[in-house]
C-alpha cells in the first residue's frame, strides 16, 4: 500500500474544510480538479471511501472520521522530525521567510536577542515571492516568517500580530490625487489597481481592498514581488495599496504615497508552524514583539 504524505496533506485539508474548493484554494494552491484527483486515488489505495459527495455538501465516511486524528498525527510526526533533522543539516541556522523589507528596526533587535540567548544559531533571510500566501513556511523553505494578514486559515500555522498600520496608497507622480495629503478610499476605488497573483487568495484581496468595494477592482496587472510592484505603479499601470511602514520603506522618487481613509489598518505578524517548539523560533518570535509592538508604529 503506496500512501504518500502529500496524499495525507490533501485528505486532511479537504476533511477540515469539508469543501474541496476552499482547501484547494485556501489551504493547498492547487487545482480543484488535481485534488479531486489525488483523493480518488487515495481512496482506491485504501479501498476505502473516505469522502461522501454530492453537488452542495461534502462528509467525511466513517472510514474518513476513523482516517482523520491518524493522518493528522501521523503529518505532525514527519513534520517534527523534518524540522529536526533540517536543523542539523543547517548547522543552525534559522531562516526567516518575508514578501515585503521587514525595515522597522527589527533586524537589529532579534540579531542581538539570538546572539545573546542562542549564540549557536545564525539568522537567514529569505524573499519569497507574493504567490505563496504562507511566505515560505507550507514548503517548508523557511523556519519563520514576518508577513502580512490575512494569512492562509488552517491549523498549520501559529502567529502574533506585531505592528498595526494604516494603509496608503502608492501613485505615480503625476497623478491626478498626488498632490492630496490624505485620500478616501472612495475616492481611488474606479482606478486600476496593481494586485498580488490569484493564488495570494485572501491576502491579494485585503490589499485590493475588496470587503469595501461595491464592484470588483479593476486589476491593471498582477506582480510577484514588492520590487515588480512599484515598478508597475511608476511606469504609470496602475496604483496599490500598502502599510504605512511601507510607504517610507520604499521611498523613491518616481513614486507618492498618501494615508487612504476609510479602511481597517493593516496587520504585520510573526509565524511559525505549529508545534515547532525549538528555542530559536521562541526567541525570534519574542524579540519582534518586543521590538515592534512597544514602538509606535503607522
Amino acid at each position: 500500500m503506496d500512501v504518500h504524505l502529500r496524499d495525507l496533506r490533501y485528505f486532511v485539508a479537504v476533511a477540515e474544510e469539508l469543501s474541496f474548493t476552499r482547501a484547494a484554494s485556501n489551504r493547498l494552491f492547487v487545482a480543484q480538479p488535481t485534488l479531486s484527483k489525488q483523493i480518488r486515488q487515495l481512496e482506491l489505495t485504501l479501498r476505502v471511501p473516505l469522502f461522501e459527495r454530492d453537488r452542495r455538501t461534502v462528509r467525511l465516511t466513517p472510514a474518513g472520521t476513523a482516517l482523520l486524528p491518524r493522518a493528522r498525527a501521523l503529518l505532525e510526526q514527519w513534520g517534527a522530525t523534518a524540522r529536526e533533522l533540517d536543523g542539523v543539516a543547517r548547522g543552525g541556522t534559522l531562516t526567516v521567510g518575508f514578501q515585503t523589507r521587514i525595515g522597522r528596526g527589527l533586524i537589529p533587535t532579534v540579531t542581538a536577542g539570538l546572539e545573546r540567548l542562542c549564540p549557536d544559531w545564525k539568522l537567514l533571510f529569505r524573499q519569497v515571492s507574493w504567490a505563496d500566501p504562507t511566505a515560505g513556511l507550507a514548503g517548508g523553505e523557511v523556519d519563520v516568517a514576518v508577513a502580512w494578514l490575512p494569512f492562509p486559515a488552517g491549523d498549520e500555522f501559529d502567529w502574533t500580530v506585531v505592528a498595526r498600520e494604516q494603509r496608503w496608497v502608492a501613485l505615480p507622480t503625476d497623478h491626478r490625487l498626488a498632490d492630496r495629503t490624505e485620500i478616501p478610499f472612495a475616492e481611488l476605488a474606479g482606478e486600476p489597481f496593481i494586485a498580488l497573483p490569484a493564488s495570494a487568495g485572501a491576502l491579494r484581496e485585503f490589499w485590493l481592498a475588496s470587503a469595501q468595494r461595491d464592484t470588483p477592482a479593476l486589476v491593471a496587472a498582477e506582480v510577484a514581488t514588492a520590487d515588480e510592484t512599484f515598478e508597475a505603479v511608476a511606469s504609470g499601470l496602475g496604483v496599490v495599496l500598502l502599510s504605512a511602514g511601507n510607504a517610507t520603506i520604499y521611498e523613491r522618487g518616481d513614486v507618492v504615497c498618501r494615508p487612504v481613509t476609510g479602511l481597517p489598518a493593516s496587520e504585520l505578524a510573526v509565524v511559525w508552524r505549529r508545534g515547532d517548539r525549538r528555542e530559536a523560533v521562541r526567541v525570534f518570535a519574542e524579540a519582534c514583539v518586543r521590538c515592534l509592538c512597544e514602538t509606535p508604529t503607522g
